[in-house]
């Protein structure tokens, strides 16, 4: 039980590695059904009203009133780098670069994180910590990159402005996760994934109406398959997976959490195969164990 107090953080990370792991899955369904802009707002309104009812039953607050307004300041920031800005830039890259790129890509997320943390909370990571997060991106590497089909080559040529886009995403990702446990300070997990929720809400309630897509949201409520994909997404991303992940950044380093919590490449692997008949190459086994020593690591 010691051992387990003692890497709760590490232990809440690897939650959220499978957390978002059945979420993308189904938000990579559900934007098939009903289109990722709807997606998009529709997983924040679901995860909103998830983290409401548990707050209700948990704190006794159906909203997160008693936040101070440092709390606010940071966590509404945190929640439209995080949610819009980063998103954003990230669904952009996958429509130039395709996901497996993108992903690869969003493996620097850890590095980044762990730069803003020592720029912002002054966090440090020891020698062996970063021996860790490296072996993990060599597996995580490795592992992606197995996913190319015979013809195609390594030395393909990327659209930079892909690149660019993925490298925002990647961005957006880490700063909006470390503003997270700056405005999260003494304050319940949940309770701050919710102002996060109701700022990345905000953002795209803008967002949507500068597009005038408001019609293919209005649509995507009437898809029942899309909605069931939408909400399995959202209670496992938004509500469960976002709040697991501010519960690791306050127990643990953030340039920690968010190495562990980017195993989900990895772990996309096994319900590939069960579920999508995938077939598995040598290379992304080797991968996975290399990427779970790298993690093994952080425990020791």
């Amino acid at each position: 039980m010691t051992f387990f107090n003692d890497h709760l953080g590490e232990f809440a990370a690897l939650l959220v590695a499978v957390f978002w792991t059945v979420t993308s899955l189904a938000f990579e369904s559900a934007s098939h059904k009903i289109g990722s802009v709807a997606v998009n707002i529709l997983r924040l309104v679901l995860g909103f009203i998830f983290l409401s009812l548990f707050s209700f039953i948990h704190r006794g607050l159906l909203f997160p009133s008693d936040a101070t307004y440092e709390n606010w300041k940071w966590l509404v920031l945190s929640g439209l780098i995080g949610f819009v800005f980063g998103d954003l830039f990230l669904f952009k890259s996958y429509m130039i670069i395709g996901s497996r790129f993108s992903m690869l890509i969003m493996t620097l997320v850890p590095p980044i994180t762990a730069f803003f943390s020592f720029l912002i909370l002054g966090e440090r990571l020891t020698l062996f910590h970063l021996f860790g997060m490296t072996l993990t991106f060599a597996g995580i590497t490795m592992a992606i990159f197995s996913r190319k089909s015979k013809d195609e080559k390594l030395s393909l040529k990327l659209a930079p402005k892909g690149i660019l886009f993925a490298l925002g995403g990647a961005v957006g990702q880490a700063l909006g996760l470390v503003l997270s446990k700056l405005g999260m300070r003494g304050y319940d997990p949940f309770a701050a994934t919710q102002i996060r929720i109701i700022a990345g809400i905000f953002g795209y309630t803008i967002l949507v109406t500068v597009l005038a897509r408001w019609a293919y949201v209005f649509k995507a409520l009437k898809n029942r398959n899309g909605m069931m994909l939408t909400s399995l997404g959202a209670f496992f991303g938004p509500f469960l997976g976002v709040s697991f992940s501010l519960v690791a950044i306050k127990y643990t380093e953030a340039g920690i959490a968010s190495t562990i919590m980017a195993l989900v490449p990895v772990f996309i692997i096994i319900p590939a195969v069960a579920f999508l008949k995938e077939k598995v190459t040598a290379s992304e086994i080797i991968g996975s164990l290399i990427s779970v020593a790298g993690v093994a690591l952080f425990f020791l």
